[in-house]
């Protein structure tokens, strides 16, 4: 048995260094909010359990966002949305969840709560697991705080087959809601730019919404999906045209949702809304004779219900994505070279 130890506020060296501290560390604040059997036995390696003919789906992120708090949302709802938001992307139902961080000496326990706590609230919401993961902590100044990496495992629906060589010309492109807003609301949350604007980040699990989705037969016809965050949706679209180079994507300016807020700040800043993150929207690629009813599934959740079509799969001008301005005029909305807002994820 662990000899129990007055923890400090501030997380030290010792925290990190694999003895009676991290053991207080993991013991008082990891096992306290992840109350998982298989977590709980402390292995080197989570043992799964899967159904044998399922195909198994895996992926792995880091987040970096600065800062750690802001509105809608922290470090911690945005590592484990995101990590379930990649797994949904590929049709697969999330399942279980590795959570490892990094923290900066002197960090406050009491931040490290409320982003565990984060963590734990959404897993218990969208029932997902969290099996495994490790701690390190660095001298003061090696890192910001803190940093999370994640790795996630979901099973992929048997009914849906998602992949780039799916995606056909006449094919319509959905975005399921108002862009942007998780870029801004990062950016505006570190302050100093003498004005409020209220927007929201949309940080947020897709799981419900697309549950919904993959329950209806239409989800067969669906050739694509994939959560726009850093590059935001002109990242996403220009990934299909580079991979698929026989198309092109044509979108349309005032098809493409954006709150007042988001606009004239957009406006105000000379930012280019296509290029900013999102946390909590989808990009969908589905047959056209299916769009429709695929808006309509989206709308009847909360978090789609500014889902709309924005665009189509064409031929002209192969390999590029093209903008069909509010002027009636076009333009080649390239991929982002470098991002117009470091940090936000």
């Amino acid at each position: 048995m662990v000899e129990k130890v007055n923890l400090k506020d501030k997380i030290l060296i010792s925290y990190g260094t694999g003895g009676k501290y991290t053991q207080e560390f993991i013991n008082n604040y990891v096992l306290k909010h992840f109350k998982s059997k298989i977590l709980s036995e402390l292995l080197d390696s989570a043992v799964l359990n899967f159904e044998m003919d399922s195909k198994i789906a895996f992926t792995t992120d880091s987040y970096t966002v600065s800062p750690i708090f802001f509105p809608g949302g922290d470090i911690g709802k945005l590592s484990i949305c995101g990590t379930i938001n990649d797994l949904l992307c590929v049709g697969a139902i999330p399942k279980y969840i590795s959570v490892s961080l990094i923290i900066e000496e002197g960090l406050e326990f009491e931040v490290i709560d409320k982003i565990l706590s984060s963590i734990e609230e959404v897993a218990n919401e969208e029932n997902v697991e969290i099996v495994t993961g490790d701690t390190k902590v660095v001298e003061k100044g090696s890192c910001d705080k803190v940093f999370i990496t994640t790795a996630g495992i979901g099973v992929v629906n048997k009914n849906i087959c998602l992949h780039y060589n799916r995606i056909s010309p006449g094919d319509v492109v959905i975005i399921s809601g108002n862009i942007a807003e998780h870029g801004l609301a990062v950016l505006l949350s570190r302050g100093g730019f003498g004005f409020d604007c209220k927007i929201q980040s949309d940080c947020s699990s897709l799981k419900p919404m697309l549950e919904q989705l993959f329950n209806k037969e239409i989800s067969s016809h669906i050739k694509f999906m994939r959560d726009p965050t850093r590059g935001g949706i002109s990242a996403v679209l220009n990934e299909v045209v580079h991979k698929r180079k026989d198309v092109s994507i044509e979108i349309e300016e005032e098809l493409v949702p954006l709150s007042g807020s988001v606009k004239n700040l957009c406006e105000l800043l000379s930012f280019d809304p296509l290029n900013i993150a999102n946390e909590g929207k989808v990009v969908i690629i589905v047959d056209k004779n299916f769009a429709e009813e695929t808006v309509k599934v989206l709308r009847q959740h909360p978090l789609g219900k500014n889902a709309r079509i924005i665009g189509e799969v064409t031929t002209e001008n192969k390999g590029r994505v093209i903008l069909k301005t509010t002027y009636g005029t076009k333009r080649i909305v390239d991929m982002p070279i470098a991002e117009e807002l470091p940090r936000i994820c």
